[in-house]
């Protein structure tokens, strides 16, 4: 269960190889805070499915997003 509902921010997909068909590989996707999960070495990303699911942390690269441009991945 995540911290925060609300609390995003966005990684980069840098290997998908155990999961080819729900991660495409140099994508952007959400992540979800999840400290819990974080503790353990993973993170919770919503992939292509849409739902969020726990990835191995080493599998993205985390991204910093200007303000300006986080209302453009709200949509």
């Amino acid at each position: 269960m995540s911290d925060n509902p609300q609390a995003k921010r966005f990684v980069l997909c840098i290997n998908n190889e155990e999961y080819p068909a729900s991660l495409e590989l140099r994508k952007v996707y959400e992540c979800v805070l999840d400290s819990q999960a974080e503790s353990l070495g993973q993170l919770r990303v919503v992939d292509e499915t849409g739902e969020d699911y726990l990835y191995p942390q080493e599998m993205f690269i985390p991204l910093e997003i200007p303000a300006q441009a986080l209302q453009a991945f709200s949509h």
